[in-house]
């Protein structure tokens, strides 16, 4: 397909993401294999992926109203080994076809290309265990918050959107955190933060104060609700923790997030805003589930992609709640087509695509 952007201009929403850039090696499986066993699995792929990347097609293809148009501009900044040709094969390409410039990624001399191993068990769903080396993502660029900032000046202009997940080093996120989050030296981008995986030494009440939007499984609202609480994160297993509408209302009081997302899965998505509009939004049913390695990284983008549209208009995003529900709903529906596809940046729709 050939995609022609939109020029950046002032009048154009932009977002950048900061983040990891994987290759994953992605085996699927009738099942996992025991201590010992050795199992013929049905096959290997080898794609591009980490969270950043993924999250960054996501806001790249969420951000195309047709195969010619993108009405959002969509930059990543992150970090590669020196002279992989992973990159320019599969990584490079797969950002660029999505309407994202790559000009901020970092080929690094000190370190090699971040990588995951994926199970797919087909017997279960398409559920999946994924095994991560940092690499490049933990190196470099990504462990300066000075040099991100620096290279977010290299831009036109200055993002409405920063997109954070975990996957790069917990003192450069808490960093980038507490810097977009202070507002007391001038308006400054409004942070999308997908705390996946949450760190084990949880996130500081100091830099989550003021967050514009956590987005959260149910495993990681209970994570991170003890963590603002300076509780241990630690492990969470099946039914640990109150309901989403208990646990939602935490994050605004105590840290002034201003709107909480909290994704169930099949169930849908559970959303509440700091100004009171709350709800769920149901699952969108799919006829077979294949992999859900990018559906959350999906919802984050497309998501992202609507905040982002809706501030370049002038509108604070105490104004969004009634846009919030069409927003969930669209993502929603971008990371059900997600799972019914294999890999990971792959997988991710267009928005032209997404019923």
């Amino acid at each position: 397909m050939t995609t022609t952007t939109t020029p950046q201009s002032a009048k154009n929403p932009q977002i950048s993401i900061i983040g990891s850039l994987n290759i994953d090696f992605v085996t699927a499986t009738p099942r996992c294999p025991g201590p010992g066993e050795t199992l013929t699995a049905t096959s290997l792929t080898v794609s591009a992926g980490g969270k950043g990347g993924n999250q960054a097609v996501a806001c790249g293809r969420a951000s195309f109203t047709s195969q010619t148009t993108q009405d959002v501009s969509v930059n990543m900044i992150g970090a590669v080994g020196a002279n992989d040709p992973y990159y320019t094969t599969l990584l490079q390409p797969a950002l660029q076809k999505s309407g994202v410039d790559t000009t901020s990624i970092e080929q690094s001399a000190v370190a090699q290309t971040g990588s995951a191993s994926i199970i797919v068990e087909e017997a279960i769903g398409g559920e999946n265990r994924i095994l991560v080396v940092p690499g490049a993502n933990h190196a470099g660029l990504l462990s300066s918050v000075g040099n991100i900032l620096s290279a977010l000046k290299n831009y036109p202009s200055t993002p409405d959107i920063v997109v954070l997940q975990g996957e790069i080093p917990r003192t450069t996120t808490l960093g980038l955190l507490e810097y977009f989050n202070d507002c007391s030296s001038g308006e400054r981008a409004k942070v999308v933060f997908n705390p996946a995986p949450v760190f084990p030494e949880g996130i500081p009440l100091s830099a989550l104060r003021g967050t514009a939007v956590l987005i959260m499984n149910e495993t990681e609202v209970v994570q991170m609700a003890r963590s603002i609480e300076g509780l241990p994160v630690g492990d969470v297993v099946e039914g640990d923790g109150l309901r989403p509408e208990e646990l939602a209302p935490r994050f605004h009081e105590r840290a002034g997030v201003e709107i909480v997302l909290i994704t169930l899965g099949a169930k849908g998505v559970y959303f509440s805003t700091k100004t009171g509009r709350t709800g769920i939004v149901a699952g969108v049913k799919v006829a077979k589930v294949v992999d859900t390695t990018a559906a959350g990284d999906t919802f984050v983008g497309y998501f992202a992609t609507a905040v982002a549209r809706f501030l370049a208009t002038g509108r604070s995003l105490g104004e969004f709640d009634d846009d919030i529900e069409g927003a969930v709903s669209k993502a929603n529906a971008a990371a059900a087509m997600c799972v019914q596809r294999r890999g990971a940046m792959q997988s991710i729709p267009f928005a032209y695509d997404v019923e």
